[in-house]
């Protein structure tokens, strides 16, 4: 019964034909697993801890040692795998802080290649599948330290992990950008640049109803996912203009955008030239510009969104859930220019492009188009910054490597992380959530007479299959029984605070998606080379309906 389990659990990953245990060899001395257990009822459907050292004395003596990720606990105590173990753990779905990249690396590298090195030494990754952050780990390893290509370190990982015709082994697309982070680390001298950020203002087109937004990062060396910022109806403006650029061309002439010395946006990858496959949606955009500074305490952002209706007896129902994290340093150009990131920024992704639910591609109807986050670099001294730049490099070999606090073993402290639970599905409504349901709507908060039994719904919509909203306004939209009919909002209805804008010279290029489902940034002065311009959205114009294969 148990080795059924194992293998409904194991699914698309490839078990190891002798031992019978969900691993593989990604190469002779790099062996990916999922995370073992020595806890009921986990070590029924999971690798029994006991069977995984077994197999592992008996096919390589003391040369092996692990390496794992678990920022929800292990499973197992370190002494039941002889304390051969060191920690680097972050959350599940997630790409790493990068700022544990150049340890992570240093430390494998040092089990299998330093000065006292035994010959037949293997590294054990694992994480809880033994997939995206083993997978992401392991890939880095063979980019970093063996020198492979990125696209042959993700082949054989795949090769080696997963049964044929069941997808990649690493596939989140914000891993994938990490992975991509890593070769060109790799390829600059290894050099690194943490420091404080403050995200400027988030930019949305396409943006449904009832969704909100929201800025994260990472504390607590990486163990946590927390909640800098949620954006409220008040930091809220819509812009009618003719597309994208209307909008970020009114954030980089405002006084409050960014302090530069002359008017152009920097960005991470290209300054954009307009092809016929760019996105151009020429309804609304919409501005979140914070009330007080967002300053993250590293350069890694995670942007989420979660798309909310009205559902009856205070639940409301979630309908789409998404994410996307990117790196300034990086996005910056920091490995290109010796690690003199550029000072701001702007990244832009697709909503086809972002991460999806529990690290799939699912991610429930569309909540928006294109997003595009604008940063700056928050000076030492300054403001608000809490912190000091830290240039960080990859200990050489013979120099301690430093290695991060371990998860409780029994996955206590799980429930206080922020990265997990997010789905579809219905919920229970909470008052703090009244201005956050409201960030996204086009309808007054003024509309509806304060103190109803409903107010803290104000501004959420029911929307029908498609993703589109029904709109209730004035008898609009609604036919006998209650039943709604698919409708958009009116242009100019209900608007707070409406700018007509045309886009300038400065004007920040379009985002376009690479075939791996990478999100480009925008660079003044930098040719293209990494874009591959294949555009994932389809064009919309207002007021017109979305298809159902669309949303």
């Amino acid at each position: 019964m148990t080795s059924i389990l194992r293998q409904i659990v194991a699914g698309p990953r490839q078990k190891h034909p002798e031992a019978g245990l969900d691993l593989c060899y990604v190469t002779d001395n790099i062996i990916a697993t999922s995370g073992p257990s020595s806890t009921f009822p986990q070590r029924a459907y999971r690798n029994p801890t006991d069977a995984l050292v077994k197999f592992l004395d008996y096919k390589h003596g003391t040369n092996w040692a692990i390496w794992e990720f678990r920022a929800e606990g292990t499973g197992y105590p370190d002494s039941e795998v002889y304390g051969r173990i060191r920690h680097y753990p972050w959350p599940d779905h997630h790409p790493p802080p990068f700022a544990l990249i150049p340890n992570i690396m240093a430390s494998m590298r040092d089990w299998l290649k330093g000065p006292d090195t035994k010959v037949g030494r293997v590294v054990v990754v694992h994480c809880k599948a033994g997939k995206g952050r083993s997978g992401t780990a392991a890939c880095s390893y063979l980019i970093s330290e063996e020198g492979w290509t990125v696209e042959d370190a993700l082949l054989r990982f795949t090769a080696r992990r997963m049964r044929s015709g069941f997808g990649a082994g690493v596939s989140i697309p914000s891993q994938l950008r990490w992975i991509r982070y890593v070769d060109r680390w790799t390829k600059h001298r290894k050099l690194y640049v943490e420091r404080q950020v403050e995200v400027v203002e988030v930019h949305a087109w396409g943006l449904r109803d009832g969704v909100k937004v929201a800025v994260e990062g990472y504390i607590d060396e990486g163990r946590i996912i927390k909640n800098f910022h949620t954006f409220h109806g008040h930091e809220r403006i819509v812009v009618e203009g003719r597309g994208p650029n209307s909008a970020i061309s009114q954030a980089s002439n405002s006084d409050n955008f960014l302090p530069l010395s002359d008017s152009k946006v920097h960005s991470s990858a290209t300054e954009r030239q307009t092809t016929s496959n760019t996105l151009d949606i020429g309804a609304n955009a919409v501005i979140f510009r914070p009330s007080q500074p967002i300053i993250l305490p590293t350069t890694d952002i995670n942007i989420d969104l979660e798309r909310r209706n009205k559902a009856a007896y205070g639940w409301t129902m979630v309908t789409a859930v998404a994410h996307v994290w990117f790196n300034t340093f990086f996005e910056g150009h920091g490995p290109e220019n010796n690690g003199a990131a550029a000072p701001n920024g702007v990244f832009e992704i697709a909503w086809d492009a972002m991460d999806g639910i529990k690290g799939s591609a699912r991610k429930g109807t569309r909540a928006l188009d294109r997003l595009a986050v604008v940063w700056r670099a928050v000076d030492d001294g300054e403001k608000g910054n809490t912190g000091v730049t830290q240039i960080i490099t990859e200990p050489k070999v013979g120099e301690p490597v430093p290695e991060m606090k371990a998860a409780d073993w029994k996955g206590a402290a799980h429930s206080n992380l922020t990265a997990v639970a997010k789905d579809l599905g219905l919920r229970t409504e909470s008052p703090v959530s009244a201005g956050v349901s409201k960030a996204s709507s086009l309808k007054s908060s003024g509309s509806s007479p304060v103190g109803k039994e409903e107010d803290h719904l104000v501004g959420v919509k029911t929307h029908v299959l498609d993703g589109e909203e029904s709109v209730g306004h004035e008898g609009k939209g609604m036919v006998a029984g209650g039943q709604p009919t698919v409708m958009v909002s009116e242009p100019g209805w209900g608007m707070q605070n409406v700018a007509s804008l045309e886009p300038t010279a400065d004007a920040v290029g379009r985002c376009q998606v690479d075939d791996v489902g990478m999100a480009k940034s925008r660079t003044d002065g930098q040719s293209d080379r990494d874009t591959r311009g294949v555009d994932v959205d389809k064009q919309r114009l207002p007021g017109q309906l979305v298809k159902e294969d669309e949303a």
